[in-house]
């Protein structure tokens, strides 16, 4: 699925000289426009039919559809915006902030005539403990998730953008900057009918916690787990529950069976039985779930606490931990 829409236009002014201060700058001006336009390239409709095509799924599919609005969208509410000079130490040179909560909008922006490097980033704000820092230079501006041992999921889709200008005097310009999606999302969906658990927490790990805006590289200098949000699907008695993680992508590799020491991300189930026991249910995944992108596992849980997925998917596997205790807790390498 691909859409996408301009949502900005910049006016840019046109002399090494003119300043950012008020001034007569009509002598400044010119031409010289910036297109933004968001890209949304996703698998999310195709996952929800394959995955959630049975009738008894509908409810599930309508809830994660609702729950993924802000996620998978074709709408911006904040952008910043960085000019950074192309010349070490590669400093910004100009730096613009703006709540926009529409589909299209347009500011003035006056700025001398030069080269620049050119990034922005769309709906960083609220997301979770997402920041984007280091940006005072092009080459260190990182979207980074907060050090911690457990982590919030995203809650929105994370948009950036990386663009070489060079604005010329007395030239009619135009500049597209296209903004494609840096996150992506998985989901559990959990038949219990046969289990008598009290209780089911979901966690995600193996994500990368960096996303460098310069050369849109993900990087993973720690490993924290995902609290999985948990979806509210109105079944009857709780038949069927989902959990979703929204995160950065997890590592690249080409699929392989499923095991557990080849592994590129994980969703860890701790499902709580009436005797107060916990059974751990780590869900490993071999393909990998790539920007933009979403991966949705169903399994049952049954009457031990034991989650077993559905058959036909060879990248995902599972393994089972009775009688859990965090004392007990164990480190996958991914």
């Amino acid at each position: 699925m691909r859409k996408y829409f301009a949502f900005l236009v910049l006016g840019v002014a046109a002399c090494p000289g003119c300043s950012l201060v008020d001034e007569d700058m009509r002598d400044c001006e010119a031409d010289t426009r910036l297109d933004y336009e968001l890209r949304l390239v996703t698998n999310m409709t195709t996952e929800l039919q394959t995955q959630l095509s049975l009738e008894t799924d509908a409810k599930v599919a309508a809830a994660l559809k609702t729950c993924w609005q802000e996620v998978f969208t074709d709408r911006a509410h904040d952008v910043d915006l960085s000019f950074y000079d192309v010349v070490e130490p590669w400093g910004r040179l100009h730096h613009e902030q703006h709540v926009m909560d529409a589909s299209q909008t347009s500011y003035s922006l006056y700025i001398p005539v030069r080269r620049y490097m050119h990034l922005a980033v769309a709906n960083l704000e609220g997301n979770g403990s997402l920041r984007l820092e280091d940006d005072l230079y092009s080459t260190t501006a990182t979207l980074r998730e907060t050090l911690a041992d457990t982590l919030d999921s995203q809650s929105k889709g994370i948009f950036t953008a990386r663009l070489p200008m060079d604005i010329h005097k007395g030239e009619n310009q135009e500049f597209d900057v296209r903004l494609y999606m840096a996150n992506s999302a998985s989901a559990l969906v959990l038949d219990t009918l046969d289990s008598h658990v009290k209780d089911v927490r979901v966690y995600g790990a193996g994500f990368a916690t960096e996303f460098s805006m310069a050369d849109s590289v993900y990087h993973f200098p720690y490993t924290p787990i995902y609290r999985a949000r948990k979806v509210e699907v109105g079944t009857a008695s709780g038949e069927q529950l989902c959990y979703t993680t929204v995160t950065f992508p997890s590592r690249s590799s080409r699929e392989s069976k499923a095991e557990a020491s080849n592994a590129l991300w994980q969703l860890r189930v701790y499902a709580t039985m009436p005797d107060g026991k916990i059974t751990e249910s780590v869900v490993y995944v071999t393909a990998p779930l790539e920007a933009g992108k979403v991966k949705i596992i169903k399994g049952k849980i049954y009457g031990n606490g034991a989650l077993v997925p559905d058959k036909g998917d060879p990248t995902v596997g599972v393994t089972v931990q009775l009688d859990w205790s965090p004392g007990m807790e164990h480190q996958v390498i991914l």
